[in-house]
């Protein structure tokens, strides 16, 4: 194809001089651009990090909480990570909240969040009996899943960023006995990727990455299992469910409505609470046990509405730093 453009154009230049002056371009760029080098850095700055990993993991949660007060203390006061993103979030969803109201809340969200992250951290060396004491799955819960294990049914679960959804993978695989599948988004750090992969699968969960979800799931179908979406991130505009959403217009992703109606499987809501610092509590309830019997969107308008109804219950352990609604309604 581009020969022939060349000889329309009565241009006389041989397709080797091109690909030969193309590699030089690319090779003096790639020089210029100090690539090579560059390829280092995410194994550089996760080897340096990786043992003030480790030393917090294994700090003792008294001494772990204070060190999230210092972290809470810089980020909300010095840093100001992402304060204008949360407090145009928070006052969007709730316009009825006074700006004391609007206040509280992001403090309580930025000290939730730091513990949120020492949480993750301390899943590292985390034993299975300790996590099991801090993250209960309520005995409402256990009986509906061990009501779909008699009858071998594979569910759907679907979550949101509320409470500690980190422990909910390591907490729901030790105490039922179904086995659990977390769909993930891999991280462009391949070397964190694989901490965070060996963090989340320490008590027996499995990942599936994004793009193979619905692949995955067919190879697994014969295990008695459950697979946990967090169906809250901004999907693309054009492929997703439009809603209102705590005041907003939203777009919600379809995946768990598409993938449940095509394999027929019950959806249960599952939710994170927390109890008190260090604490939670997975509560859950049948969303749909026949999701192809609703109308279309009606399963993700199911599950917008218990996601808002637990967001106003403890609005602080939701992810309010994220650019959840930076799309608009085309």
């Amino acid at each position: 194809m581009r020969n022939s453009s060349l000889c329309e154009c009565g241009t006389n230049i041989n397709l080797r001089t091109i690909f030969r002056s193309r590699t030089n371009f690319q090779w003096n760029s790639a020089v210029k651009k100090n690539v090579q080098p560059r390829s280092f850095l995410p194994a550089v700055t996760y080897y340096l990090v990786l043992p003030i990993i480790y030393l917090l993991s294994i700090l003792p949660f008294a001494l772990l909480y204070l060190f999230s007060d210092f972290l809470c203390f810089m980020l909300y006061y010095v840093i100001g990570y992402r304060k204008k993103v949360i407090e145009q979030n928070l006052r969007n969803s709730f316009p009825e909240k006074s700006d004391k109201e609007i206040e509280i809340v992001m403090k309580n969200f930025y000290k939730h969040f730091c513990d949120f992250f020492i949480e993750t951290i301390k899943m590292l060396t985390l034993s299975k009996e300790e996590m099991i004491k801090r993250c209960k799955v309520t005995p409402e819960t256990a009986a509906i899943y061990s009501r779909f294990a008699v009858e071998h049914k594979n569910v759907i679960i679907a979550m949101g960023h509320f409470g500690n959804w980190e422990w909910a993978c390591n907490a729901f695989n030790a105490q039922t006995e179904q086995q659990l599948y977390v769909i993930y988004h891999p991280l462009s750090n391949k070397y964190f990727d694989e901490l965070m992969h060996k963090i989340r699968t320490r008590n027996g969960a499995k990942l599936i990455a994004m793009r193979n979800t619905y692949r995955e799931m067919i190879v697994n179908q014969e295990e008695l299992n459950a697979t946990a979406f967090l169906s809250d991130q901004t999907p693309p505009p054009q492929n997703a469910y439009w809603t209102t959403f705590l005041n907003q217009d939203t777009p919600v992703f379809k995946g768990v409505e598409v993938i449940a109606k095509k394999m027929k499987l019950p959806v249960v809501f599952s939710s994170m609470r927390k109890v008190k610092r260090g604490y939670y509590e997975m509560v859950s309830e049948i969303l749909i046990e026949d999701p192809e019997s609703v109308d279309e969107d009606e399963v993700s308008e199911m599950y917008i509405r218990k996601l808002e109804q637990d967001i106003k219950t403890q609005p602080e352990i939701w992810l309010w730093s994220h650019k959840r609604w930076k799309h608009k309604r085309a």
